[in-house]
């Protein structure tokens, strides 16, 4: 077995490679930016300081950027973005209209709500369009997860680290967090359905109808109590059999397309940092798939086997 400790920070034997890498990511993201809209300080925070109406997209492609980096980027590089995350959030602050206290961004119940939020879409979305995954292997997809919270200032005890604390997270954020739908909630669940072109990408603007789907995929996906919050779409008979077989397809139709188009659609320091970890796996002699989901066991020169994923 290759060693890639020093090399990957989650490396191809772990479940977050699986997870992480898996062409389901962009839907699991949307669903995760719906789920977290629900807690009022911290959709406040994002839209008091970010350009989230004029740059909608950067605030995706940031989170997949950091996604990449704490998953298949070295621990140098994650240590130093985790940094500069941790400065930025530092200096920011939350303001409530209707008079409650000033919040920091950094707040850790805020940064957990954020974490669990986005950990548990991961898996739910990817798993529910067909990545198979065994009960202790989704508990150490969640045990993983705990390392890559730390980058944004958590501490790793204080982060759920199986299904079954993940699930209790949950149950105590509906009743403690008070996760409602306030207008910017509102408003960021119109963009994730319908978005805004920027005008930079105003060329695109004929292939907007093609986003639709993603954006139902990941409402459907939702907790029906979270949907029960937003009632943004119908809940109609069998819809949830629909949306099981739209990520079937959606996995399938997604590998089907070159990596070099895929990757495109990514920010180029993340594209950068996939064709860096292609450089790196192979200088200890291994070979990624094209779609980086397993990686083949390689013969080196001595005749033995690196079995990696």
């Amino acid at each position: 077995m290759v060693n890639t400790e020093k090399l990957i920070v989650h490396g191809p034997e772990t479940v977050s490679w699986r997870v992480v890498l898996d062409p389901l990511m962009m839907i699991a993201g949307v669903r995760a930016l719906m789920l977290q809209a629900l807690q009022p300080s911290t959709m406040r925070g994002v839209w008091q300081n970010s350009n989230f109406l004029d740059e909608p997209f950067d605030r995706l492609f940031n989170t997949a950027n950091f996604v990449a980096v704490t998953a298949v980027g070295t621990p140098e590089q994650a240590d130093e973005l985790g940094a500069r995350v941790r400065g930025v959030h530092r200096r920011l602050r939350i303001t409530d209209p209707d008079g409650g206290p000033v919040r920091r961004v950094d707040d850790p119940e805020l940064l957990l709500w954020v974490h669990c939020a986005e950990v548990a879409s991961y898996l739910e979305v990817i798993e529910r369009g067909g990545l198979r995954l065994t009960p202790a292997e989704r508990d150490r997809y969640y045990d993983e997860q705990r390392h890559t919270a730390t980058y944004v200032g958590l501490h790793a005890d204080e982060v759920p680290g199986s299904v079954a604390e993940m699930r209790e997270y949950f149950a105590a954020a509906r009743a403690d967090l008070d996760l409602r739908v306030i207008p910017e909630s509102r408003a960021t669940m119109r963009f994730l359905l319908w978005p805004k072109v920027p005008r930079k990408l105003r060329v695109l603007a004929p292939l907007k109808p093609l986003w639709f789907p993603v954006g139902m995929l990941a409402y459907y996906t939702l907790p029906r109590w979270a949907r029960d919050h937003y009632r943004a779409l119908p809940e109609v008979r069998a819809v949830q059999l629909l949306v099981t077989l739209g990520l079937k397809l959606a996995r399938v139709a997604i590998l089907a397309v070159p990596p070099e188009i895929r990757s495109r659609a990514f920010k180029p320091e993340t594209r950068e940092l996939m064709a860096d970890l292609h450089r790196r796996l192979a200088a200890c002699g291994v070979r990624p798939r094209r779609n980086l989901l397993k990686v083949r066991a390689v013969r080196d020169s001595a005749g033995g086997e690196h079995a990696l994923g």
